[in-house]
């Protein structure tokens, strides 16, 4: 866990998101980090059909998708990739070959797993969440 913040917190202070950066969207989305060694790679090619599976949904749940690869990384769905600048080798080598992070509303990890995760178990681990709980009742 305190490797994925530090990998966050260095997300946030090297990366230029188009004048944002990961802490900007707390208390306004939810965060999906996907983590791979490489934009060919199956498990994120996968992941990401998963996911375009239900656009309507990702953003009825105010979700970002956010995939990094070693140099660069893009938003949601996509197909422009964006440099990252400052990130050092180091903290790539320690991410295996795929990884998945949740971040909710607010910035604490609710997820972190090495494999697939399915819509179903996204959808509902969001939508167990208190404040998720609090929106569909308002």
């Amino acid at each position: 866990m305190k490797r994925v913040l530090f990998l966050m917190l260095v997300l946030t202070v090297n990366l230029a998101i188009k004048s944002q950066d990961l802490e900007q969207h707390q208390w306004k989305n939810r965060l999906l980090l996907v983590f791979s060694k490489d934009k060919t790679s199956n498990d994120l090619t996968k992941q990401i059909n998963i996911l375009s599976k239900d656009k309507k949904g990702i953003e009825e749940r105010k979700l970002i998708v956010y995939q990094f690869v070693k140099n660069s990384f893009t938003t949601n769905f996509n197909q422009n990739w964006f440099p990252i600048k400052k990130l050092p080798k180091k903290h790539y080598s320690k991410i295996k070959n795929f990884e998945v992070v949740l971040v909710g509303l607010d910035g604490g990890i609710k997820l972190r797993q090495t494999k697939i995760v399915s819509l179903e178990k996204l959808f509902a681990l969001i939508d167990g969440m208190p404040m998720r709980k609090r929106e569909l009742k308002n």
